[in-house]
């Protein structure tokens, strides 16, 4: 039967845990995956536009002996009015394996119903998956340990907020998620994650405060403030959001060990200044670097 890769709360902790080490060996021996998914080839969907999500699944099927195939927002009849349902039949019959990144949310959990193929999801308006799963892999490499790690996410809890919440709750770190009236996080995925947060004693913690949020964090965590869609909110966003932009004194809220993640693209001196994003403490290009081997992983377990 086939698995998808949609959202982090649709596994368990092993089989996560499972991707995490099967990443760890990919990343340290890359040779003995070579063709792993030789003749296999992945459709990959992008109704948005990618710098890190398209050359790591690209350059992942390349390294894994299999092909990824782009297919843009104009290269599929999706654009004259062909149907998510028809769109994932037809592409089943090609393709080993579909990545989509979008807008819709219920256009990935659509595809994913009618594909007889693995759907991976690249991204959606709701969550972010593989970014948050390579997320914990940096911090596993970072600090050794995940259980008992504080995380505090920083200023619009979007997308990237709701997995990193996901994530947390299955690798045992609490979270403290800072934003202010209008950009907290939706009700919906905090009910998907409050029965294992609470199994688990977690603190999962939603304020305004930065200074009570980030105190005592391993880990300081931001995202752009206006993000693919949301251009012409983009003045009030950044008034908005202004008291809540990472610098040099946030971080020392945090304390001396802390580090700092981004899942770029950075507006520097926006959400995040270049003392910060740039100095000893951040650990941005390792993230990036660890979306190509993470998502090695998925496809290996997904696809293989």
């Amino acid at each position: 039967m086939k698995k998808d890769f949609i959202a982090l709360t649709d596994f368990s902790s092993d089989e996560l845990t499972g991707m995490l080490d099967l990443a760890d060996r990919i990343k340290q021996s890359p040779q003995e995956f070579d063709s792993a998914l030789k003749g296999k080839t992945l459709g990959m969907i992008f109704n948005k536009k990618s710098t890190r999500t398209r050359i790591s699944f690209q350059v992942g099927m390349f390294q894994l002996g299999g092909m990824g195939l782009f297919l843009g927002p104009e290269d599929l009849q999706l654009a004259r009015g062909e149907t998510i349902s028809d769109t994932g039949k037809v592409l089943s019959r090609f393709l080993d394996g579909i990545m989509i990144r979008t807008f819709s949310h219920s256009d990935v959990l659509d595809l994913a119903k009618y594909a007889t193929v693995p759907v991976i999801n690249g991204l959606t308006d709701f969550n972010h998956p593989c970014q948050a799963l390579a997320d914990i892999m940096t911090l596993r490499e970072k600090f050794g340990t995940l259980e008992g790690l504080k995380l505090a996410y920083v200023g619009d809890s979007n997308n990237v907020a709701v997995s990193l919440l996901f994530a947390c709750v299955k690798f045992g770190l609490h979270i403290s998620l800072v934003s202010p009236k209008g950009y907290t996080i939706t009700k919906e995925a905090l009910e998907m994650s409050r029965e294992e947060a609470g199994s688990k004693n977690l603190n999962v913690v939603l304020t305004e405060n930065v200074q009570e949020g980030v105190s005592g964090a391993d880990v300081v965590y931001t995202d752009v403030w206006a993000s693919m869609g949301q251009e012409e909110e983009r003045q009030q966003r950044l008034k908005d959001l202004a008291a809540y932009s990472i610098n040099d004194q946030v971080m020392r809220w945090a304390g001396p060990k802390a580090v700092f993640m981004h899942c770029l693209p950075a507006h520097r001196s926006e959400e995040v200044s270049s003392s910060v994003i740039d100095g000893p403490g951040s650990i941005v290009f390792d993230q990036a670097e660890n979306r190509l081997h993470l998502q090695k992983a998925v496809m290996v377990s997904l696809m293989q």
